[in-house]
């Protein structure tokens, strides 16, 4: 993937973080910047000057109800992600890296943490298909499906781009995304820290105790 340092003021105000075709290269005159690493070359965390807040949005989970994502995670630590499940490498990756890492958490901890999993290609994952995928990777992260238009547009409360799935000449289905999770606060509810795809499952455990208890990590 070719990446552009950036800093966080310019990504805020550009609005848009990653864009990442899962399996496959940007296309050369996306115009997507990609944004690599954190404010500390050591640390993965990039911890935001300006939080986001957290979108009001309501979709469906994968028992095929409403889903409020202000009211369900509302005083909660979570972490959100926009991906699909049709995605070969970059979408399963994170989520399992978060998986393993929940586990290092006390009981109590793990049951207090919220991760969401918001499709990017909703007309493929269907509620059921999105449970089971989640299924495999944690049954307590919540998945969530709805109208594309909506999700397009919550994400991008978020700085994170989203483009309609497409079909490629190869006959297969890519759904350009951005790539971050997002950590919001469970004392102020906003999005102040994010984490690019290299992330890995040793980067989340240190770093998830921290964000429970809503500092910086």
């Amino acid at each position: 993937m070719r990446t552009t340092r950036v800093t966080v003021a310019a990504l805020l105000a550009a609005a848009v973080l990653t864009l990442t075709a899962c399996g496959t290269e940007p296309a050369k005159n996306s115009g997507v910047t990609q944004i690599s690493g954190g404010q500390d070359a050591k640390k993965a965390a990039t911890v935001l000057d300006r939080p986001f807040n957290k979108p009001e949005l309501v979709l469906t989970d994968t028992t095929g109800k409403p889903w409020n994502l202000r009211e369900q995670t509302k005083g909660k630590p979570t972490l959100i992600y926009f991906g699909y499940t049709n995605c070969p490498d970059v979408c399963p990756l994170t989520m399992s890296n978060i998986a393993v890492a929940k586990k290092n958490l006390p009981k109590e901890d793990q049951d207090n943490l919220r991760v969401v999993f918001v499709t990017t290609d909703p007309e493929r994952d269907t509620p059921e298909s999105l449970g089971a995928w989640l299924k495999a990777q944690d049954p307590a992260f919540t998945g969530l499906t709805g109208d594309f238009a909506t999700i397009q547009a919550a994400a991008r409360t978020l700085g994170i781009g989203i483009d309609p799935a497409k079909k490629e000449a190869d006959g297969s289905v890519v759904s350009m995304h951005g790539a971050q999770v997002i950590a919001f606060s469970p004392k102020t509810d906003e999005g102040y820290v994010l984490y690019g795809e290299g992330t890995t499952v040793d980067d989340y455990a240190k770093d998830l105790p921290k964000l429970i208890k809503g500092e910086n990590p």
